[in-house]
Order: C-alpha cells, then sequence, then structure tokens
C-alpha cells in the first residue's frame, strides 16, 4: 500500500525503517509535496508494517524486484542502506528508467556518479551517465556547506578538520550502545581512573573500538595504509570531489564522542588570498544551508545539542588565525542523520524531480 497518487513523480524510499529513514520520513511531511506515490522499502524483518507518510499510513514492502514494479522514468528511488545493499540494487532501479539518489559509500568515488551537496554543487545532479546520484557521508555534507560559500570567495588552499562524532552516525546500534554504556556507568561509584569506565561497561562496546561513555574514541572506520582510517580517507576524498579541488591537502582525525544525535568539528582553512574573519561572517551568514552563531562573550556558539532536529549547520567560533593571515579557524555542528543523511537525500530527489516537472 503506497500513499495516494497525485501528478507528481514516484519516490520510494529504500531503507525507511532504520534511523535515517524515520528522519526522512518526518522530512517529506515538512517539505513541500512534489511526490506522487510515496512508497517504503526495507529488509523482509520490517515488511507488513505501517508507517505514516504525510498523514497517510503506508505498508512497508520487503526489498526485492517486485517492490520497484511500476516505477519508470521520472521516477526516484532514495538508498538509505548499507553500501553492499546500494550495489546491488541502485543499477536494477536505473535498469527501469528511475533515478537512483544513493546516500551509501558505494558509488561516492565513481567519476560517472556526482557526488552532490545541494547547497554547494546541485548543478552537478543533471549530469548522472549511470542514472545514480551519491551523497556524501554526514561529516563531510556537516561541513562543507560553510566551506563551499569561503571557498568561492577565498579558494581554498589547505584543510585540516578534527571531528567529533555522535553515536547515532553507526544507526541504532550506535545510540543503543552509547545509552546503555550510560545506563552502567550511572550505577556504578567510578573513582578517577579512567579504567572504571572500561572495568563498568567490560566488553559490550557496540559498534565501537572502546568505551564511549565518558570517553572519546580517536577511531572511526577501518585501517588503511599509514595509520589512517577508512573514514578520515573517505571525508578527504569527498571534499576533493565536490569542490572539484583534486590536489587539496586534507588532514583529518575522525574522533567519537558520548552524544546521541549531532556531529561538530573544528576546521582550520587556509586559502589562496588573505581572509578577513568579519567579512567571512557575513558570507557565512548568507550561506545556504548554514545558520550563523558566534557571539562567545554571550555564550553563543553551536553545540550538538543546539543542531540536533534542525535542518542547518551551525557555525561559529570564526575567527583569524594567529600566526596565519590566509588561514581561518572556525566550528561546527550539525545533526548527523538529518543534515548529514536525510535532508541531502530529499534535496537531491527534488532536484532530480524538478527536472521532470
Amino acid at each position: 500500500m503506497t500513499a495516494p497518487r497525485s501528478s507528481g513523480p514516484a519516490l520510494a524510499v529504500v531503507g525507511a525503517t532504520g534511523a535515517v529513514g524515520s528522519v526522512l520520513l518526518q522530512i517529506l511531511s515538512q517539505r513541500a509535496d512534489v511526490w506522487g506515490d510515496i512508497r517504503l522499502i526495507a529488509s523482509s524483518r520490517s515488511a507488513g508494517r505501517m508507517l505514516a507518510v504525510r498523514a497517510q499510513e503506508c505498508e512497508v514492502l520487503a526489498l526485492s524486484e517486485d517492490a520497484f514494479d511500476g516505477l519508470g522514468a521520472g521516477d526516484v528511488v532514495l538508498f538509505l542502506t548499507p553500501a553492499e545493499v546500494s550495489a546491488r540494487w541502485a543499477p536494477v532501479v536505473v535498469a527501469r528508467g528511475a533515478v537512483a539518489v544513493d546516500q551509501s559509500a558505494a558509488f561516492r568515488e565513481d567519476p560517472e556518479v556526482p557526488l552532490v551537496v545541494p547547497e554547494v554543487n546541485g548543478h552537478a545532479v543533471r549530469i548522472r551517465p549511470r542514472g545514480i546520484v551519491a551523497g556524501p557521508d554526514c561529516v563531510t555534507a556537516a561541513m562543507i556547506a560553510a566551506l563551499g560559500a569561503l571557498h568561492a570567495e577565498y579558494s581554498l588552499a589547505e584543510l585540516a578538520v578534527s571531528t567529533y562524532q555522535a553515536a547515532s552516525a553507526a544507526g541504532r546500534a550506535g545510540s543503543a550502545t552509547l545509552r546503555r554504556q550510560l545506563a552502567v556507568v550511572a550505577g556504578t561509584s567510578l573513582g578517577e581512573q579512567t579504567g572504571d569506565v572500561r572495568r563498568a561497561v567490560g566488553e559490550d562496546t557496540g559498534p565501537f573500538a572502546a568505551p564511549l561513555a565518558l570517553n572519546v574514541v580517536p577511531w572511526s572506520g577501518e585501517l588503511r595504509a599509514d595509520g589512517w582510517s577508512s573514514h578520515e580517507l573517505a571525508v578527504r576524498a569527498q571534499t576533493r570531489r565536490i569542490l572539484q579541488l583534486e590536489r587539496l591537502p586534507v588532514a583529518v582525525t575522525c574522533v567519537q564522542v558520548p552524544v546521541v544525535t549531532g556531529h561538530s568539528m573544528t576546521v582550520r582553512a587556509r586559502f589562496e588570498r588573505e581572509v578577513d574573519a568579519a567579512h567571512a561572517r557575513e558570507i557565512l551568514e548568507a550561506a545556504p544551508g548554514v545558520v550563523l552563531v558566534d557571539d562567545p562573550a554571550a555564550g553563543e556558539f553551536p553545540t550538538p545539542a543546539d543542531a540536533a532536529g534542525t535542518d542547518p549547520a551551525w557555525v561559529g567560533r570564526v575567527r583569524s588565525s594567529l600566526d596565519d593571515p590566509c588561514a581561518l579557524e572556525f566550528f561546527v555542528s550539525a545533526d548527523n542523520l538529518r543534515k548529514g543523511v536525510a535532508l541531502n537525500a530529499a534535496q537531491i530527489a527534488e532536484l532530480v524531480a524538478g527536472e521532470f516537472a
């Protein structure tokens, strides 16, 4: 069962029952209605569930060839799924004439698949030789709107980023692990030794490399050459692709922190010419997808608690480098599920739908 047909194109959401899928359904109810049929698809475990979409009850379909019946040219299928699922099913969708919008890592490095953040390079959606459009990971999506606006004015020359990533980036399992660990730790009498947290949590680290409660974990992804993680290298590669700066020097350190929702990052950006911090703030204030919150004297700066549940990337602590007139330092917080994934996917899908309006 799908939402009633209107004159718009059909939208199918694969992974509709996951953490990001739940946010995407909220977003669909809050944005302009450009869609006809809305079809919800998930694994066979979730088939038959009823979910609300725009005040309509929709039955979740099991992921199969039949789930895509009736889809064709002008229709859009969002993949909010692991990379292996997207890699298997996106070509099936494209063969039927629909456009696949994928938020996994399956196609982000494919030169025939545009990697898109609509606020920065939305025009790239129209050039899709494989019929697929990819979105970046939630860290890149969170910082790139601010970075892209500054790059357009000053020309980015070098980038260094440290991330503070929320547990929900690991899906429902990540959030559940953090909550479980916090409950265990709250029931103990911890001393001053960090080892106490490890003893309290034991082997229950869930999807993280170490206990996350009352801790920070400087690791995300798999080990790559020279000690870099796959996630750090991915942020580097995606930033280069979106900004079309193939040789941009980028250094990234990814850190997991005990926050449920909301990624944050410190950014040091060096540009081709001198940067005026006051003018940079004006640029950020006008940048689409960005909210500037920058009055430290009044205690006003971004935090993940502020960003959670909101659409924009919150930017603050904007300041000139102490030792380089061409460098700028700033801080970003954004809802990793909403801004980082679901909203980006919805915006891309709307751009595609606009082509057929």
